[in-house]
């Protein structure tokens, strides 16, 4: 639709009509030039001088830091208020349908929002970058699956804008700015970074996903509903997490990339609100390089047919203290980072003790990171056989928290020279994961030891934090080390 065609019956009616019929065009071209694009045709941009007259009078971070304070009702706003904000998502590639995220600044930016908004194929007028203007009169905010968005309220609901709203509410500069990432670890997420463009180094996808005899997808599994949901693991020691794909995007079947680098994208919160996770705008935003990859040592001896007769340790915590420190039975409790050991507990109920069991569980503590290691007293692998480890493991919610079972056989039994020995994976054991009932006590399986020499210990080492997404529990209980 050519927007010449429409301006030429204007001028053969009188002056006085045709000042109004001319003001009610103006009004209604926004909607006609949304309605009617097309790759021939594109939006009017709303240079600086003009943007100054239109009262730039607050900005998002006020706007956000308003919400914070009620971040479970909703707002809606009576006032000409018109702030400015910078696109960071983009719909190109289908992993963002009909939510456009903004932040404040293209560069160390405080604040950003998802505006919900009827309209496909966004990113051909807000593209990555974009300036634009929120007229935020008649708008409301609220907590839409655990993000701040912007929308039109509908009770207790925010839903999308009506495409014949957009323009009133959404108006595009001239500028498109280069967006800097800002750089994040995943032990830092917290609610007021959600809505913003991040990216993380040293990381890569969990070795289980980029199995070459059974690799994963961004989103192409059977059991991917509507998003697929990858566990991005750190090279540095940073927290794990996730990283979500809708099953409707463009590159939802490409097969992950085996390697480890950087990676860069939206940082927000899953469907149901329980993790944080981070959306990407295309696969050109992950750069992981040639391949290589961090993975820690392991050893994997496989499974055995079962216990031996011959017991070499065994523990079920039944002789240790209520919320105290794990001691005696040779037993290591060191505290890495962080504050709390290993201490033992008994609980009833849904999510009950095995009589008195261990837990690690830095919830209260105030530590921005817990790294606790409970290790065995040292098991000669030399005089016996068939040796052979069982145990159990449950949680309280793991969340973004981590139980690692370890094998050292060069470490000298002092805490001071824990980090300093050669620590490796007893990978064919089972531990619990988030996604398992929390009720459950669950077997490691008979992890075959049959295969290490010399004389080692085996310890549990948990990862996690007291921030909110990392402050997960780990509960272990009737530990036994066998040989023939």
């Amino acid at each position: 639709m050519a927007p010449g065609l429409l301006i030429m019956p204007m001028f053969i009616i009188d002056s006085d009509k045709m000042k109004i019929k001319i003001l009610l065009f103006v009004l209604f071209l926004p909607f006609l030039l949304i309605s009617c694009a097309s790759d021939e045709f594109e939006l009017d941009e709303l240079e600086p001088a003009s943007a100054v007259s239109m009262g730039i009078n607050t900005d998002l971070d006020a706007v956000l830091g308003a919400f914070y304070q009620n971040p479970e009702g909703i707002s809606t706003f009576q006032q000409e208020l018109v702030v400015e904000a910078y696109v960071v998502s983009s719909d190109e590639a289908g992993n963002f349908y009909k939510e456009l995220v903004v932040q404040d600044k293209p560069e160390n930016p405080l604040a950003g929002v998802t505006i919900k908004l009827n309209m496909n194929s966004y990113f051909q007028f807000y593209n990555f970058g974009r300036k634009v203007f929120i007229s935020l009169k008649g708008l409301s905010i609220g907590n839409v699956n655990g993000v701040p968005a912007l929308g039109i309220a509908n009770g207790k609901q925010i839903e999308n804008i009506p495409q014949s709203r957009i323009s009133a509410h959404l108006t595009r500069s001239s500028e498109v700015a280069e967006i800097i990432p800002l750089k994040v670890e995943a032990a830092q997420f917290n609610d007021r970074w959600e809505n913003i463009f991040v990216r993380l180094e040293n990381v890569q996808f969990s070795k289980l996903l980029v199995n070459p005899a059974n690799p994963f997808t961004f989103a192409g599994e059977d059991n991917d509903e509507y998003d697929g949901e990858r566990l991005v693991e750190s090279c540095v020691g940073d927290f794990p997490f996730v990283l979500s794909t809708s099953t409707y995007a463009d590159f939802g079947k490409f097969r992950l990339p085996t390697g480890s680098g950087s990676l860069q994208g939206v940082l927000t919160r899953d469907f149901y609100d329980d993790f944080y996770t981070i959306y990407l705008n295309s696969p050109a935003d992950l750069d992981f390089g040639d391949g290589n990859r961090c993975d820690p040592a392991f050893v994997d001896c496989g499974l055995a047919e079962k216990l031996g007769e011959k017991i070499l340790f065994s523990e079920d915590f039944t002789t240790q203290k209520n919320n105290k420190p794990v001691i005696g039975n040779g037993w290591s409790n060191f505290v890495q980072e962080g504050s709390r050991p290993w201490e033992a507990y008994t609980a009833t109920g849904g999510n009950a003790s095995l009589g008195r069991s261990a837990r690690m569980r830095p919830s209260g503590s105030g530590d921005q990171r817990s790294v606790s290691w409970l290790i065995t007293p040292r098991i000669n692998f030399d005089t016996n056989q068939g040796e052979v480890l069982q145990f159990k493991t449950s949680t309280s919610f793991a969340n973004g928290s981590l139980l690692e079972v370890l094998i050292s056989t060069d470490w000298d039994g002092k805490d001071e020279n824990v980090l300093s020995a050669t620590w490796e994976i007893l990978s064919a054991a089972y531990i619990a994961q988030n996604n398992d009932f929390f009720g459950d006590w669950i077997s490691s399986g008979n992890v075959d030891l049959s295969c290490i020499n010399g004389k080692g210990y085996i310890a549990f080492k948990y990862t996690g934090s007291d921030l909110a997404y990392y402050n997960g529990i780990y509960e272990l209980d009737d530990i036994f080390i066998t040989a023939d």
